[in-house]
């Protein structure tokens, strides 16, 4: 039977789940009573936030107009840029890819990230336009800027609409013929590529794999090439989408082996599974993910850190972009210094924390990786405000610096432009995209990034600006720590890294930010901001009041006058050694832009 892989890859929002559904529905994969909007996106957030956060593999079985029998393998994948890594790990284990714009927005700053990883990958790219059922559809000048990117010709590209499944039979059948055969060495043994995993309490780590030679069955013992370790083969199987065993893996299929492991950090994403008894060598490897994004993560309660550890652990099985190691800090205790590949990577995980392990947290300022160099002539990376040294230590701070794509209407690069200086950008490029579009290529600091860029030229654009970045170099830097103070005790998951120039205003708005979430309590609490030893910004929140008097009726004055006189020693005490609870939400509302 023949085996055709690929993965469907685009911007977010241009619906890519939409045609995985339409397709598992042409192909029968899933029955019509059973299927949902986004049936691939089996996590609650997912759901929640319309969008793909993790890839997902299914096989559809297919026959075509020449009546043979086929096998194609699809991985769907996410368009946030956040998730990039996840679409160049699926890339590896597929010949080609659909490449799919949205006929009402066209083709956007994402659309050619993806695009450039599938090429590194030597993919077939498949250009289809989607949507093309809406009313504001603008099919013809989409293909153009198709033709544009691609250089192909107007008939290569196919049209369809998710919603509605028009074009989806010619679709597969044109995947069908043009797509190539799998990849193999055609080498004396089996192995696998693991391009994801999962874990289970029952199975524990469940593998997902492109077998590149040979076949893989229940019973077999197999080792990792880069790990070290060997196994035993409980189950194998294909995704339907749902997990269905099956006798053996064969060369070319996409499927999953169950190891039984319930150790973390043995199987890693880009190693490869072979025989132990007949070895075969190493399937070069995926890039390793970069983290971009920096915070530490403390358990609210420091009985709760063993339980945070597991939860890290058994998350890493699922999100292999992930980086943590553990951290011991003088006020929160000890907690883990993670990595996240952007803002959004960084909510969804701390949000899984919350939801999957029931998990209250603490979730410090995010920051980026600084090189900072002190008076002693020592230069170390700095991750986290937290470690950041004080003003008077530093001698020189270098930081990186990102290369920012955004295309966008006509109408919106005026309003566009003047927002750079405030985002510290320097355009390096302008060229006109399409009829009624232009591309701005730009530079700017990585932290700039984070200070709720995206949401400000979205609102600029009224939306129709899109983004992608790439790292760039480091530079020197002109930053400083600000710590915030809380009932005068500092908390030292809101210090954070802010630039010279902006330092009465980022302290302003960390105080006024806290003042309008922060409870009151029984007591006057003080809000303060502290750069370079001085109080640039403070507030006050009022304490409760309560009428101790209340209850009482006639009688001499001097009776209440003695209960406020009380009440007032009491709220005096409680300012000195009262303490101030700052929940879970309030971490991650002042995390938030």
């Amino acid at each position: 039977m023949k085996i055709r892989n690929f993965s469907i890859i685009a911007h977010i929002d241009h619906g890519k789940s939409t045609l995985a559904d339409r397709m598992l529905e042409y192909t029968n994969t899933v029955e019509k009573r059973l299927m949902k909007a986004q049936v691939l996106d089996s996590m609650d957030l997912e759901r929640e936030r319309g969008i793909t956060i993790k890839m997902t593999p299914v096989r559809m079985d297919y026959k075509n107009a020449l009546g043979e029998e086929m096998i194609l393998n699809l991985i769907d994948t996410p368009g946030h840029i956040d998730f990039s890594y996840e679409v160049s790990r699926s890339l590896r284990a597929v010949e080609g890819a659909v490449l799919l714009v949205d006929a009402t927005q066209g083709v956007q700053a994402q659309t050619m990230t993806v695009l450039e990883m599938a090429r590194e990958a030597n993919l077939m790219i498949i250009p289809v336009i989607n949507k093309i059922d809406s009313p504001i559809a603008n099919v013809e000048q989409t293909e153009d800027e198709i033709m544009r990117l691609l250089k192909c010709s107007r008939e290569s590209i196919m049209r369809v609409s998710g919603k509605t499944g028009a074009g989806v039979k010619e679709l597969l059948e044109e995947l069908s013929k043009i797509l190539p055969e799998p990849k193999t060495e055609k080498l004396n043994g089996s192995r696998g590529l693991i391009f994801d995993f999962e874990y289970s309490n029952h199975q524990g780590v469940i593998i997902y794999t492109r077998i590149l030679d040979g076949s893989i069955k229940r019973d077999d013992v197999l080792k990792f090439v880069a790990g070290g370790s060997d196994f035993i083969v409980r189950e194998v199987g294909t995704f339907s989408p749902s997990k269905e065993a099956k006798d053996k893996l064969s060369e070319g299929e996409i499927g999953y082996i169950v190891t039984g492991i319930k150790e973390p950090g043995i199987a890693l994403v880009g190693d490869t599974v072979t025989l132990k008894s007949k070895p075969l060598p190493a399937f070069p490897g995926y890039a390793q993910p970069t983290p971009l994004v920096f915070a530490s993560v403390y358990p609210e309660y420091q009985e709760n850190f063993d339980d945070l550890r597991t939860a890290f652990g058994k998350l890493k099985l699922s999100d292999s972009s992930l980086v943590y190691e553990e951290e011991t800090s003088g006020a929160l205790g000890r907690g883990f210094r993670c990595g996240f590949l952007g803002m959004l990577h960084l909510e969804i995980v701390t949000e899984r924390l919350r939801r999957e392990f029931n998990l209250n947290l603490i979730v410090t300022t995010p920051s980026i990786t600084y090189e900072v160099t002190t008076r002693d002539g020592v230069t170390e990376n700095i991750y986290t405000a937290i470690h950041f040294p004080d003003h008077g230590e530093v001698v020189k701070v270098r930081e990186p610096w990102i290369i920012t794509t955004i295309i966008t209407p006509h109408a919106y690069i005026s309003p566009i432009m003047e927002l750079l200086h405030k985002y510290e950008a320097t355009v390096i490029d302008m060229e006109d995209w399409g009829d009624s579009r232009v591309r701005v290529d730009m530079e700017m600091p990585l932290r700039e990034l984070m200070r709720g860029f995206f949401d400000t030229i979205k609102s600029a654009s009224s939306g129709y600006a899109s983004i992608s970045y790439e790292a760039g170099e480091l530079r020197d830097a002109a930053v400083t720590r600000m710590d915030v103070y809380v009932a005068e005790e500092r908390v030292a998951a809101f210090s954070k890294v802010i630039p010279e120039y902006r330092i009465e205003e980022e302290a302003n708005d960390a105080v006024e930010k806290l003042y309008k979430i922060l409870p009151q309590e029984w007591f006057k609490v003080k809000l303060q901001a502290y750069v370079k030893g001085r109080i640039i910004a403070a507030r006050s929140i009022t304490a409760l009041s309560k009428d101790v008097t209340g209850h009482l009726y006639g009688g001499d004055i001097t009776r209440k006058m003695k209960l406020r006189e009380k009440q007032k020693e009491g709220k005096k005490r409680m300012m000195s050694e009262g303490k101030v609870h700052i929940s879970h939400e309030t971490f991650l509302n002042m995390m938030k832009n």
